[in-house]
């Protein structure tokens, strides 16, 4: 369940005070959008707006708010400003401007539309030890992963609410379906699985162009003889560019699979438009 799940639920119980960040200048803990909820009788919120003095100042303003509202007494300014300096004790330099506001079950439908976060899609192929552990690296992070094998039974029985699985034979006729804007991560069981799927991405990309990053698992050596093979399907050295091997953020050397998927995802984070990083 995510934490805007755990919200929704809850307030159907209970109403809650949200606390939004609802504009930024200069040095700040979080960017605009990032939300925390607080309940009456709970000292602990739901999300974060940063952590620190600010947070916490936030949170006795928010059970302050929610007590007003569940005693009839008149709402405050929705929106105030906290500047990040000596009176907050942090340095940072500075200023938020945090909108309060009381929610119940009947701001559900709009709240969800409202804080639902934007996910980067990704097509990962490839059920191994790496594929398992790159999907629980990535599931509490703003990606929506489409997961393909070729085979059966290799998906867990449970994945994130974010995740879909498909099973596909052979497995690259699942790249023309992709979600525009894709980050791709191949690392099937096979090199000639691997192979078919790098071409059949680049085919997609010489004709919509739409595939940001086409990473491929494996070595420098690896991807050297899979340059020439598709070279010699026709693919040129401009599209071959296209493709990134080894992946995973430089410097990160151990290959453990949990190793290699906090590099990999680490890549994927670089790459997120400035929006959702």
């Amino acid at each position: 369940m995510t934490v805007l799940d755990c919200l929704l639920r809850r307030i159907e119980a209970a109403p809650a005070c949200l606390v939004t960040v609802e504009s930024t200048q200069g040095s700040v803990p979080r960017e605009p959008g990032a939300w925390m909820a607080l309940f009456a009788g709970d000292p602990q919120p739901l999300g974060t707006i940063g952590g620190g003095h600010l947070e916490l100042q936030a949170m006795h303003e928010a059970h302050e708010r929610l007590a007003d509202h569940l005693a009839g007494r008149p709402a405050r300014a929705a929106v105030v400003r906290r500047a990040l300096g000596p009176s907050l004790g942090q340095c940072c330099g500075g200023v938020v401007h945090l909108r309060f506001e009381c929610v119940a079950a009947a701001d559900a439908p709009a709240l969800r539309r409202r804080l639902a976060p934007r996910l980067q899609p990704v097509a990962l192929f490839g059920g191994g030890h790496v594929g398992h552990a790159l999907a629980r690296v990535l599931a509490p992070l703003p990606f929506a992963l489409h997961w393909i094998d070729s085979r059966e039974g290799v998906f867990p029985p449970q994945v994130d609410a974010d995740t879909v699985c498909e099973h596909s034979d052979p497995v690259q006729a699942a790249v023309p379906d992709l979600a525009p804007q894709s980050c791709v991560l191949i690392m099937s069981f096979s090199h000639a699985e691997d192979l078919d799927i790098v071409a059949a991405c680049l085919l997609r990309q010489r004709e919509r162009g739409d595939l940001p990053f086409i990473g491929l698992i494996g070595s420098r050596t690896k991807w050297a003889t899979f340059r020439h093979r598709l070279a010699a399907r026709g693919f040129s050295n401009e599209e071959l560019a296209h493709i990134t091997c080894p992946i995973g953020v430089p410097g990160i050397t151990g290959k453990e699979p949990e190793v290699i998927a906090v590099a990999v995802a680490a890549q994927l984070l670089q790459l997120l438009p400035r929006d959702l990083a």
